[in-house]
């Protein structure tokens, strides 16, 4: 019997509903080309404007992630899209508008800021269509589109030598780690036959051959989160970078990764949980160990925020190793927790960078006598990151901890307690230069400009709001799936 033909309300209605579905992808391309028309079509323009104009627009993305919208399935499987899935691009939507606010100091005065905004929303495009892969090859499709622009915003400061060995040392690492991820999935589908995230979940029996498979995915996906021992990029990289990308590299790119990463484990990889829960707590361990010692050492706020992220990717780790509903809504949680306390402390970073050019500890010193405000913001960050109540970053640690121990593994959990001991000294040296120590040169009085100042009060709030709302994580829950 001959398919019945679809008539034009019905064809219009499914159209509508694929444009839908796709419309946190197709306003951040829409914004691409707008910028490039801009680029390319007009003779002149005020950077201050194009900032202006750009940040609405990320305000308008922002807002339409919270519009209702049903589950559906695009491309033969390829894409798909849920509450939780619209939830996760939306905290990296939130992420994207906080770090396009901060850097208005560093832009308003550069030459390239339509091509600074292609690169980064090109990015983001990619980190979108990865988050709703539904199959290896658009998860592969997007991994590169996220990665190659990601490597040319890491030199975007021409003139400095630092930023171009910065870029170099990413298009290397980045270059080997899709080698490994992508030789992995070569063998993946040798072994079953398909690259569908669900097909191929069923056919996992875990042989040899098909765990070799899987260690090389993960170590493509441990490179891309600084995981121990795929970690020794990060710190050259994030301190060559612009304040701005390394902000961009350190949460959105990392947030979106774990979503990512904690999808395909708990899906495609569920029949060989065995097997990567002891990956998992090993690469946890050394992730949280080497990055604390690390970050002990560093003299420079870039470089010590690098260390410190490494070490958060190894308490995200503890958490994604429960293998439960309960890891899954808490890795959720902790990247939204994430957001605001990483931004806020590269936001005071950013902001002191681009007035004054000074980035080290102990330029810090005494800042509290000239600039009590950005001292709270950094205060009150590290403070999140430190996992010290009331703030965010205390409940996010919390349920991380717990999920990881509801398997029952208290040694790798009194481990995990322990590296939140150590991550407490390193920041609390940051807090006593800003608090109770002085210099005789201390960072002058800053103008801090509207669109950095409402971002600062977004973090700020978000770090107490996001803890002191238990409705937060309960929402993430309700629409996690875990096992």
């Amino acid at each position: 019997m001959p398919a019945r033909q679809l008539s034009l309300n019905e064809l219009m209605l499914m159209w509508v509903g694929i444009l839908l579905s796709l419309r946190q992808e197709l306003m951040v391309m829409v914004i691409i080309f707008l910028l490039l028309f801009v680029k390319v079509g007009a003779t002149e323009y005020k950077t201050g404007v194009v900032l202006n104009y750009v940040n609405v627009l990320l305000l308008v993305n922002f807002v339409l992630g919270f519009f209702p919208l049903s589950d559906a399935t695009l491309f033969s499987g390829m894409f798909h899209t849920n509450r939780l899935i619209v939830l996760e691009k939306n905290m990296l939507n939130l992420g994207m508008l906080i770090i396009s606010l901060q850097a208005y100091d560093w832009l308003k005065d550069h030459r390239h800021v339509p091509e600074f905004y292609m690169l980064l929303l090109a990015t983001l495009t990619g980190f979108f269509f990865m988050i709703s892969a539904g199959n290896l090859l658009m998860f592969y499709l997007g991994l590169e589109l996220s990665t190659i622009p990601l490597a040319a915003l890491s030199s975007f400061d021409l003139e400095k030598r630092q930023s171009s060995e910065a870029a170099m040392k990413f298009i290397l690492s980045a270059a080997f780690s899709s080698a490994l991820l992508l030789f992995g999935i070569s063998l993946l589908y040798g072994a079953t036959g398909t690259l569908d995230f669900g097909t191929m979940a069923s056919r996992l029996d875990g042989s040899a051959f098909q765990l070799f498979a899987f260690i090389l995915i993960l170590s493509g996906f441990a490179f891309k989160i600084s995981a121990v021992p795929f970690h020794l990029w990060t710190a050259d990289v994030y301190e060559g970078s612009p304040v701005g990308v390394t902000a961009y590299l350190s949460v959105v790119s990392k947030g979106a990764l774990f979503f990512v990463l904690v999808q395909v484990l708990y899906t495609v990889f569920k029949p060989l949980a065995g097997n990567w829960y002891r990956i998992l707590i090993l690469l946890s361990v050394l992730t949280m160990v080497v990055g604390n010692l690390f970050a002990l050492r560093q003299d420079k706020l870039k470089r010590l925020l690098a260390f410190s992220s490494i070490a958060q990717s190894g308490f995200i780790l503890v958490g994604m190793a429960g293998g439960s509903r309960m890891g899954e809504a808490s890795v959720i949680y902790f990247v939204l927790v994430y957001i605001f306390s990483n931004l806020g402390a590269f936001g005071v970073v950013s902001l002191i960078s681009a007035q004054t050019g000074r980035e080290g500890i102990d330029d810090y010193r005494g800042l509290y006598a000239t600039n009590p405000l950005l001292s709270w913001v950094m205060a009150i960050s590290l403070f999140s990151l430190a996992g010290i109540p009331p703030t965010a970053g205390f409940f996010g640690k919390f349920f991380l901890v717990m999920a990881g121990a509801g398997k029952g593994n208290y040694l790798f959990i009194g481990i995990a307690a322990m590296n939140m001991v150590i991550s407490l000294y390193y920041y609390l040296l940051v807090i006593k230069a800003i608090f109770m120590d002085s210099q005789p040169q201390p960072i002058g009085k800053l103008k801090i400009a509207l669109l950095p100042g409402i971002a600062f009060l977004v973090c700020v709030a978000g770090i107490i709001m996001t803890g002191l709302m238990g409705g937060v994580y309960d929402y993430i829950y309700s629409l996690s799936r875990g096992f």
